[in-house]
């Protein structure tokens, strides 16, 4: 039931509006002075006060700071018997609901008690929704205790509650956008806007219409004035994700707002100014970029002044399950199914796929087998045949413990591959083997 504090000194006024608001369906409570509301308000959960300008102990405009400043979800509306425009503007503007006189506008409390409510409701479910969403994008919830995830989170809780632009490397799927998401969580810009967009899914044009906006009339098309993500972010976080297609053009504009701040709208005479800290990602090797003339040297420097390599789940193995058994139930639970148990065949063969497509393509087969399974456990026949095939047979084919040194050569080849794009020839000269050598030891770890 929604509570309601009267603060008022007149105890007859105070009962029978009490009775009144009684009769409506909530509960009330009464106090005669400042003091004994404050005391309510401490031991009682209230949603709404109704409270006279005129106390004993305290005057109730000056009262209703107080009250906002200690309880931001309460509303407060305030009563007088003699209504002056001074009190009344400098109620609204320390946080009360509204400021009625006592007699004439008897007939407007009970509506404005519902309106109030309305707002009280409002701001405790966005304030439910906020809590939920940082608590979905908080570090403490990302799965993972392999020493490789571990110390890209220990790295991104240290920058989290600075302003540094931070520059987040990995392959495709590894979970950029996530970690992005928990360095805005964890900062404190959290409760601002936390704006992102893919770089790769623009052309040039468009894409500096969307990062910065345009007057109308800038271009064809351009029928109104509109606001950039720049913008939307103001005080908040952009999360600029594949930042390496971005062309070079538009690039010399990103590094004028990194640097002063401010930006020109496509149209525009006048700089725009923004407070806005920067998140980028990307799947490509910048340096190798920046010697192709591709991606400007200073603004390499500037964003990538904390950088966090985010490690490929064939890098992780040991995580595999527990982040499978994650999708498992995440996905059941979708689907109105009961909890899959996963077999002990099922997690073989996770284990042994390269995983090219990372979380993404695990949280995907997790989905379809979810889907597929009619039964309580997931097996190896709710998987793609291109993972089925990877079960192992002997001994020798069996997945690789993080702790073997066989493990760290595998993964270690596999970053070099990775670095050079899939060049056998470049990656046996770099790991200073011949490359029969190294054809022999990608078919010994299956990497494909």
């Amino acid at each position: 039931m929604q509570k309601i504090l009267i603060i008022d000194d007149e105890e007859k006024l105070r009962s029978l509006l009490a009775k009144i608001i009684s009769l409506e369906g909530f509960e009330v409570t009464q106090a005669g002075t400042c003091h004994a509301g404050l005391h309510s308000l401490a031991h009682q959960n209230i949603d709404v006060v109704l409270c006279d300008v005129k106390l004993p102990d305290g005057n109730g405009v000056t009262l209703v700071k107080q009250i906002k400043d200690q309880y931001p979800l309460l509303e407060v509306i305030l009563l007088t018997a003699y209504g002056n425009i001074a009190d009344g503007v400098q109620a609204i503007k320390n946080g009360a609901f509204d400021y009625i006189t006592k007699g004439d506008d008897n007939n407007k409390i009970i509506p404005l008690l519902h309106k109030a409510l309305d707002k009280v409701a409002l701001a405790k479910r966005v304030q439910q929704l906020e809590k939920q969403l940082g608590s979905r994008h908080s570090f403490e919830n990302m799965i993972g205790e392999s020493a490789a995830i571990q110390k890209a989170v220990g790295l991104a809780k240290k920058v989290a509650p600075t302003d540094v632009a931070v520059l987040l490397t990995g392959e495709t799927g590894t979970g950029k956008e996530v970690f992005a998401q928990a360095i805005h969580q964890a900062s404190p810009r959290h409760k601002q806007p936390f704006v992102a967009i893919n770089c790769a899914a623009f052309g040039k044009d468009l894409l500096e219409s969307e990062l910065f906006g345009h007057k109308a009339g800038s271009f064809t098309g351009a029928t109104k004035d509109q606001k950039g993500l720049f913008e939307e972010a103001h005080h908040g976080t952009i999360f600029l994700d594949e930042i390496g297609e971005m062309a070079v053009e538009l690039q010399a504009k990103l590094l004028r707002v990194l640097e002063t701040g401010a930006f020109l709208k496509i149209g525009e005479t006048k700089p725009t100014q923004v407070n806005v800290r920067i998140v980028a990602a990307t799947n490509r090797l910048l340096p190798d970029e920046v010697a192709k003339g591709h991606f400007r040297e200073d603004l390499f420097y500037r964003i990538s002044v904390f950088q966090i390599s985010l490690p490929a789940l064939r890098e992780r193995v040991a995580d595999i399950e527990p982040l499978a058994r994650h999708f498992a139930a995440l996905y059941a639970h979708k689907t109105n199914q009961k909890p899959k148990q996963l077999s002990s065949a099922f997690l073989k063969n996770l284990q042994l796929h390269p995983w090219k497509g990372n979380i993404r393509e695990l949280k995907n087969v997790m989905e379809r087998a979810v889907i597929l399974e009619d039964g309580d456990t997931l097996h190896s026949d709710s998987l793609p045949l291109e993972l089925q095939t990877r079960t192992p047979t002997t001994a020798s084919d069996k997945p690789l413990s993080a702790f073997e040194l066989s493990s760290a050569e595998k993964i270690h080849i596999q970053k070099v591959l990775n670095y050079t794009n899939g060049n056998k020839t470049k990656t046996a000269e770099l790991l200073g083997i011949a490359l029969t050598t190294l054809y022999r030891k990608l078919d010994e770890y299956k990497i494909g």
